[in-house]
C-alpha cells in the first residue's frame, strides 16, 4: 500500500531531469547502430537510475526522480505513446537563443486516447521499486496543454478545437488513473506552452484564436484533467520557457497568465522560473490565493554550474514572501538539468552541488 504523502512539493525540491552519464549516452548511440539491443540499452539504463536515486538521497532531497534516463526529450516521448499521435522528423527544429535544435516532434494522426500499454507505466514501477520507501518517487510527464502547439492538431481529424481539447482531457484523466493505479502519489505536468502564452513574442495566435481565448482553454484542460483526481495524489506543474543545452526559448513574466491560470488553475504547486532578468519580478505571485497552491521559487539556475550566493538567494525568497505567505513558498532549480538527452553546459559534479545547496537553504530558511 503506499503511503499518504503530506508535505509536497518539498521545501527542497526539484523539477525532474538530470545530466546524463557518458556511459548512458553511449549505449543510446550504440542501441540506434544496432550493436546492443533494447534490453542491453535497458540495462544501463537502471544502472544510472539505481545511482541516481542513491545520489538525490545523499544530498538530502525527500524526492527523487529517474532523471528522464529512459527519455530522449522531456515531453515527445509521453506524447508519441498516447494513441492518436506519432513522432516525426520535421524540416524544422525549435529555435532556442538563436540555435535550431535536434528535429523531432509529435503529430496528430487520430482520434485520442490514453493508450494502457504506454511504456512510461512499466517506467515507473520499475523506479519505485528502485525507491522503496526510502523517498517519494516524483513521475514527470508533459502537460496536456503542450498538444495546443501550432502544427500538431491535424484540423481534418479535429476541426474543432474544442472536441480536441474535450479528447485530450479524457486522455490525460485516463493517465492520472494508470499512474495514480502503479502508485504514483507525485505526479508534476511540466508546461512550456502555458508560459508561452504569457510572453508577447510568442506567436501562438495563428489568427483563428485569441490569446485570451487560448488561456481560458488552457486553464479548462488542466482543470478538467485534474476533475475528480485522488485526493492522495499531488499534481503541481512547471511553468518553463524553454531548456536545451543551456539556451531558453523565449522570455516575459508570467502577468498575463497570473489572474488566470495562476489564480485558478487547481495543482498543488507552481514551479516557477526566476533565474533571470528574463523571469520579471514577483508581482504575477499576488494572483495566487493564500492556503492555495505551493510556490516554487525557480531561483538557483541549472542553466551553469555556478552556485548562488547564499545570502542573494535568501534575500529573493523573502522578495518573493511579500506576494505570497512565507511557508507557501519553495525553492528548486529554475528547470531541470537536461530537458533533453544533450543536457545542460555543466558538469554533474556541479549538478549536485546545486540539489545540496537548495536542500541546505531550505534547512536554513524553513527549518
Amino acid at each position: 500500500m503506499t503511503k499518504t504523502i503530506t508535505k509536497v512539493p518539498f521545501k527542497a525540491d526539484h523539477v525532474g531531469s538530470l545530466l546524463r552519464p557518458d556511459n548512458l549516452h553511449s549505449a543510446r548511440k550504440d542501441f540506434k547502430e544496432g550493436t546492443i539491443t533494447a534490453e542491453q540499452l535497458r540495462e544501463v539504463e537502471t544502472k544510472e537510475i539505481k545511482r541516481i536515486v542513491d545520489k538525490q538521497i545523499e544530498v538530502g532531497l525527500e524526492l527523487v526522480t529517474d532523471g528522464e534516463f529512459r527519455r530522449t526529450w522531456w515531453h515527445l516521448d509521453f506524447l508519441e505513446h498516447i494513441n492518436g499521435f506519432e513522432g516525426f522528423v520535421p524540416e524544422k527544429g525549435y529555435t532556442f537563443d538563436g540555435i535550431e535544435t535536434e528535429r523531432y516532434n509529435v503529430r496528430n494522426i487520430g482520434k485520442i486516447s490514453f493508450n494502457p500499454e504506454h511504456p512510461f507505466i512499466k517506467d515507473f514501477v520499475e523506479f519505485k521499486e528502485i525507491v522503496g520507501d526510502r523517498a517519494v518517487a516524483k513521475q514527470t510527464i508533459p502537460s496536456p496543454n503542450q498538444l495546443f502547439n501550432l502544427g500538431i492538431r491535424d484540423e481534418t481529424i479535429y476541426p474543432d478545437i474544442e472536441e480536441y481539447a474535450n479528447d485530450i482531457i479524457k486522455a490525460y484523466q485516463d493517465a492520472l488513473k494508470a499512474f495514480y493505479e502503479v502508485g504514483v502519489r507525485y505526479l508534476q505536468l511540466d508546461d512550456v506552452y502555458i508560459a508561452g502564452l504569457s510572453s508577447p513574442g510568442i506567436p501562438f495566435n495563428d489568427g483563428k484564436y485569441t490569446r485570451d481565448y487560448l488561456i481560458d482553454l488552457a486553464l479548462r484542460v488542466i482543470n478538467g484533467v485534474l476533475e475528480g483526481k485522488p485526493e492522495d495524489l499531488i499534481v503541481t506543474t512547471h511553468l518553463c520557457r524553454g531548456n536545451y543545452q543551456s539556451t531558453w526559448a523565449f522570455g516575459g513574466s508570467y502577468d498575463l497568465i497570473a489572474p488566470t491560470l495562476l489564480a485558478k488553475e487547481k495543482v498543488d504547486g507552481f514551479f516557477l522560473e526566476y533565474d533571470d532578468e528574463r523571469s520579471g519580478d514577483f508581482k504575477a505571485l499576488e494572483h495566487i490565493p493564500n492556503d492555495g497552491a505551493q510556490v516554487v521559487l525557480g531561483i538557483v539556475t541549472s542553466k551553469n554550474g555556478e552556485v548562488e550566493d547564499k545570502e542573494a538567494i535568501i534575500a529573493r525568497i523573502k522578495e518573493a514572501a511579500q506576494y505570497v505567505p512565507h511557508e507557501q513558498l519553495c525553492l528548486s532549480p529554475q528547470c531541470g538539468f537536461a530537458s533533453t538527452h544533450h543536457g545542460n553546459k555543466l558538469t554533474e559534479e556541479q549538478q549536485w552541488e546545486k540539489l545540496k545547496f537548495i536542500v541546505d537553504v531550505s534547512k536554513e530558511v524553513w527549518g
